[in-house]
């Protein structure tokens, strides 16, 4: 999603890597992929991807099947769920890491996906 004025009220998914440049308040979803928050950046929802690296602004619950790279400028508040995380120095962070809930966060995650889709299993 290139466009430092793009503005985005509502879930995104998508089938390939995302570079989020603008705005979005809502869950993103990009399993098997990456997402980049760039600097222009500004994430306020849950980011569900193989690999997360912020470089921008990003507040909720990261989820990563492989890792979440925090660089120098960024602000991430939230929890983080992923196998490894790097976090730079210069870097603010607000928050907890928890790696050993990876499985369980997937779970919860396929399953809000069910219900949002109206699957009648989920309720």
């Amino acid at each position: 999603m290139h466009g430092k004025t793009i503005a985005i009220t509502g879930a995104v998914t998508s089938a390939e890597d995302l570079t989020i440049e603008g705005r979005i308040v809502g869950p993103v979803r990009c399993e098997g992929r990456a997402v980049v928050v760039a600097a222009t950046a500004d994430v306020t929802g849950d980011i569900l991807a193989r690999d997360i690296t912020v470089f921008g602004r990003a507040a909720g619950q990261l989820v990563a099947t492989d890792i979440v790279d925090v660089r120098a400028g960024a602000t991430l508040t939230g929890r983080v769920v992923s196998k490894r995380f790097v976090l730079d120095p210069a870097a603010a962070f607000s928050g907890r890491v928890e790696p050993q809930h990876l499985e369980a966060a997937l779970k919860v995650a396929q399953f809000q996906d069910r219900q949002r889709n109206g699957d009648p299993s989920t309720r």
